[in-house]
């Protein structure tokens, strides 16, 4: 029994199987153009987190476009070259999501972009469906906690899934079932030339300490602990002060209301200071003695602590979420409970009471954050991500057409592991075709379909569905394929939208040029991918095992390869019998050939052209071998590598002599050779203009277009051939 799978030996990639845990990559060696797509370009983690990465990108020669509905950043952002489009991808309206998805594509296409970074979760629906219609890849990054409903899943819909700490990568896993594989671990990273060191862990001899709390203006942020524990923090050091940088939203202005009114009722008017508009966070972190984050919910990380770090500040946080993969309590931090406003004030008077506690403290943090938590490190692991997106592909390509059909793909598939050379490429074909493709360095692995039987279509659509392809390329372009692919369920299924079920196509593009040759309408599939059609040359893996056999039996008709071995193919497939020359002149240009070049002539075929290659040979004077049936697929290929010339009608060998650059000589009559002649360097190509060439008829009685071939213009082509044979 035949195993429907081959899988070959893959080439040496240096991938990592990465899981939830930081990796280390060398920079990306070629360009990409990347999009990122978030809300707005205010001040803020995510979006600071942005322009620091296009920036980095930029400075890595790669283009960086950005798209939100604008902000104070985006003066910022621009000044580094970095385009942005203004677009209103930040409201909850599916009129305006719908709107946007149209512009965003065009943005797509018009900026050549390769992969798309979504943000947050409305950007990332916009962006999901803009990038239908693309070759671009998805990635997003997930900064926080989301509600568990249908609208936060799409942030698991990226090819990658960025998490900004294993809190979150857990968080998604868990209520948003993103499989383990999809997610990257990438800390938050900081630009160390914007928040430097201030020279000093702790300030000598300063009679006012100044606590800072740094962030939007929310009950989750807990600043009701903080400045519940002030009065206490005010009996030990009458000359503390809180500093508040952070702005309440519109929605959050009864919050902001209450926390004037508990300000009010402790008598700290004149002990909390807000700066809700602040600009320069690094020069008011360096004023301060202290930082704390009293959070009350699950951190997805916690920024401002490593930018406190950078700066040479002591932190205090609470014990939960993201903030425990900064702080390690009583080495780099000293962490609380959340809503704990006793062990708040303790821990607070003691940081500053112990001077000696805080320079270690914050030395420690300081050390952390430019080891682990830099720019550089955040551009390099993303760059990383974006590098595996684009090379790590899998994909699928489909061809189970005739045997001719499966030779003429091979310079797509080399193309394809040209541009994707870590990609795992699979090929699905029919069985009895398979061995062409044995051994071919381009693909890892083949997929054969015994039959085209509902049952075996069937049962092959789920093999493939467990696969997970992310790219099918549709080169058999009919109703089977195009519901086959369908049915995968692949990120993106490209290929020709015609009338047979192409509305399936994920990427289908219309079919302009279908009266070219098939390697020239396989690559206006490819210029899709950026691929262009630079070799047309056919290849095929031939072997010397199957050579050693065609030699032997060779021999055991006494053939010898001292002489000038010429390979006749006189019949198409049953099928076709317009396309065959006439007996007799097969027989009279093979004796011509004996007798000039004391060549042997082994014809080649199928089983059932046995009986008439027969009677070929019986019409002929010099002896000739009738290999019609003898020889496997592989052995047919090494036996028209072994010829010095090739003769052959239009069919399958003719390619294969093509694919083992053997010099040919091909007969056309009722098929279009501008069509149907496989590229080669040396031929002769003989056609006769006849009125009704080409007619495409399988059967014809006068043969008109074969008849105008003669036996000496026959000769004469293999003889010029003959001169420069391959041997």
């Amino acid at each position: 029994m035949v195993n429907s799978e081959y899988r070959f030996p893959l080439k040496d990639c240096g991938n990592d199987k990465w899981g939830l845990r930081e990796f280390n990559l060398n920079k990306v060696c070629f360009t990409m153009n990347i999009l990122q797509v978030l809300p707005a370009l205010e001040a803020g983690g995510v979006e600071t987190g942005t322009l620091d990465l296009a920036k980095e990108l930029a400075k890595a020669g790669h283009k960086a476009v950005v798209v939100s509905s604008g902000g104070s950043l985006v003066s910022k952002l621009e000044a580094l070259s970095v385009k942005h489009y203004t677009l209103a991808v930040h409201k909850k309206s599916l009129f305006v999501m719908f709107k946007l998805v149209s512009e965003l594509r065009e943005i797509i296409n018009r900026e050549d972009i390769d992969l798309v970074h979504a943000r947050s979760r409305v950007p990332a629906w916009i962006s999901f469906f803009a990038l239908q219609k693309t070759r671009a890849e998805f990635v997003t990054t997930c900064h926080g906690y989301y509600s568990n409903h249908f609208f936060s899943k799409v942030m698991g819909f990226g090819k990658v899934v960025i998490a900004i700490s294993n809190t979150i990568a857990q968080h998604m896993r868990r209520d948003f079932k993103v499989p383990e594989h999809k997610i990257r671990l990438i800390y938050r990273g900081l630009d160390l030339e914007k928040f430097k060191f201030r020279g000093f862990f702790v300030k000598n001899n300063a009679k006012e300490k100044i606590i800072g709390i740094v962030g939007r203006i929310t009950q989750i942020k807990g600043h009701t602990y903080l400045f519940k524990a002030m009065p206490r923090i005010l009996k030990e050091f009458p000359n503390a002060k809180i500093i508040v940088i952070g702005a309440a939203a519109k929605n959050k202005q009864n919050y902001f209301k209450q926390l004037c009114a508990l300000i009010a009722g402790l008598n700290l008017n004149n002990k909390i200071e807000f700066l809700s508009n602040a600009q320069n966070i690094p020069g008011i972190l360096s004023k301060l003695d202290l930082l704390v984050l009293p959070s009350t919910y699950l951190e997805g990380f916690g920024r401002v602590i490593i930018e406190a770090g950078a700066v040479g500040v002591p932190v205090i946080a609470s014990k939960i979420g993201g903030i425990t993969e900064i702080i390690e309590h009583n080495h780099n931090g000293l962490l609380v409970s959340p809503a704990d406003v006793y062990g708040l004030e303790c821990e607070i008077i003691r940081i500053l009471k112990e001077p000696g506690l805080a320079r270690k403290l914050a030395a420690n943090l300081k050390n952390d954050v430019q080891e682990r938590f830099s720019l550089n490190t955040l551009a390099d692991k993303t760059i990383a991500v974006y590098r595996e997106v684009l090379e790590n592909k899998r994909i699928l390509v489909i061809k189970f057409g005739s045997l001719g059909d499966v030779i003429l793909i091979t310079p797509a598939l080399r193309a394809l592991r040209a541009k994707f050379p870590k990609a795992e490429i699979e090929v699905l074909v029919l069985d009895k075709f398979k061995d062409v493709l044995l051994g071919c360095p381009d693909i890892n692995q083949l997929i054969c379909l015994k039959n085209k039987g509902l049952i075996e279509v069937f049962a092959k659509t789920l093999l493939l569905r467990k696969k997970k392809f992310d790219l099918i390329i549709d080169f058999q372009n009919n109703k089977l394929s195009h519901i086959l692919g369908f049915l995968c369920g692949a990120e993106k299924h490209l290929g020709y939208r015609n009338k047979k079920f192409g509305f399936l196509l994920k990427s289908g593009i219309i079919d302009k040029m279908s009266n070219v040759g098939p390697i020239t309408h396989q690559f206006q599939l490819l210029k899709f991918l950026n691929i262009n059609l630079v070799d047309k040359k056919l290849k095929l893996q031939v072997g010397e095992q199957k050579k050693k056999e065609v030699i032997k039996l060779l021999e055991s008709y006494s053939f010898s390869l001292k002489y000038p071995l010429i390979g006749i193919n006189a019949f198409a497939s049953l099928r076709w019998q317009s396309k065959a020359w006439l007996i007799e002149r097969y027989a009279g240009v093979a004796d011509m050939l004996a007798r000039e070049f004391n060549a042997q002539i082994v014809f080649t075929g199928i089983l059932e052209h046995k009986e008439k290659i027969a009677n070929i040979i019986s019409l002929m004077r010099s002896k000739a071998i009738n290999c019609a049936g003898q020889t496997s697929l592989r052995q047919l290929c090494a036996l028209i590598d072994l010829c010095a010339v090739f003769l052959s009608v239009d069919s399958a060998p003719l390619h294969i002599a093509a694919a083992v650059e053997t010099p040919f000589v091909a007969l056309f009559g009722a098929t279009n050779p501008q069509k149907h002649l496989p590229y080669a360097e040396k031929f002769v190509l003989i056609k006769k203009e006849t009125e009704c060439s080409p007619c495409y008829k399988s059967f014809c009685t006068r043969k008109d277009c074969m008849r105008s071939i003669s036996i000496n213009e026959v000769f004469q082509a293999i003889s010029t051939l003959l001169d420069g044979k391959k041997r």
